[in-house]
Formats: structure tokens, C-alpha cells, sequence
């Protein structure tokens, strides 16, 4: 049992780090490039983040909970479980605090587009802070999948 719960924390990491990465900087610059509807491809990319998130937040709940029992009290000494704390902690500001206000300024914007509005500059500002929130979250997953090992031991 030990073996199969060493390789879902192996897969579980893969998963959520090869999904920002994908999602982030594959698909989501994909369809801005490719659609000639920007509103479409920014409704299309949000719902892919959504599910980056959510996936994130059961991801980081399973590593927490491996690593906590694989390392007992050691657990808060894992340079593992604070990579994953920090990546849990990003994903939770940025869906539950940033994205809201994202919403918020697309809304009080209608009947016009957020971006031909008067709120044009704020909804830039915030979406610059959630880009550098998931870069930043972005490179702690590469260092997950770095120090992956660590957390086994």
C-alpha cells in the first residue's frame, strides 16, 4: 500500500505542476493568439484556471496529507511541505481573492467590455497581480518536481 501512495504523490505532483505549466503558457497565450474574439478566448482561459485551481487545492491536500504522514512531526522541517503550502496558499489567493475582483470589475463594466471601459487601468493592475501570483507559483512547482524526492525520504 505504501508503494501505491508513493506513486500518487508522484503523479499528483505531475499533474499539478505539468497543468500550470500547460495551461498557463500553452494553452491559455494559444487561444488569445488564435481566436479573434478576445472575450471568448479570456472567458475560455478563466475556466481553464478554474479547473487548475481546483486541482491544485485537491492536489496540495493529498502531498499536505502524505507528507505529513510520511514525516510525522518532521513534516514542518520538509522543504516539500512548505513548497506546497506556499503553491496551496497562491492558488487559494488568487482563486478566492484575486479572480472575485477580476469578476467584479468585469461586471461593473457591462454593458461594455472591461477593457473599453473606465476600469481598464484597475483590471489591468489586478491581472498583472494574478499573473505574477501564478508565475510565481509556476516556479515553485519547479522546484517541487526538483525536490520531489525529499518528501519520500
Amino acid at each position: 500500500m505504501h508503494r501505491v501512495a508513493e506513486h500518487l504523490y508522484s503523479i499528483v505532483i505531475t499533474l499539478w505542476v505539468g497543468a500550470l505549466w500547460a495551461i498557463g503558457y500553452l494553452a491559455a497565450p494559444t487561444l488569445f493568439h488564435v481566436l479573434d474574439d478576445r472575450v471568448l478566448a479570456g472567458k475560455v482561459a478563466g475556466q481553464l484556471f478554474t479547473y487548475v485551481a481546483w486541482l491544485g487545492m485537491a492536489a496540495a491536500a493529498y502531498l499536505l496529507v502524505f507528507v505529513a504522514l510520511r514525516k510525522d512531526s518532521g513534516a514542518f522541517k520538509s522543504s516539500v511541505f512548505w513548497l506546497v503550502f506556499l503553491m496551496l496558499a497562491l492558488t487559494v489567493a488568487g482563486y478566492f481573492g484575486i479572480q472575485p475582483i477580476l469578476t467584479q470589475l468585469k461586471a461593473d463594466s457591462f454593458p461594455r467590455e472591461v477593457m473599453e471601459s473606465a476600469l481598464r487601468d484597475r483590471f489591468a493592475a489586478w491581472h498583472g497581480v494574478s499573473s505574477i501570483v501564478y508565475l510565481i507559483q509556476s516556479l515553485l512547482g519547479l522546484m517541487l518536481v526538483a525536490l520531489q524526492g525529499r518528501g519520500l525520504r
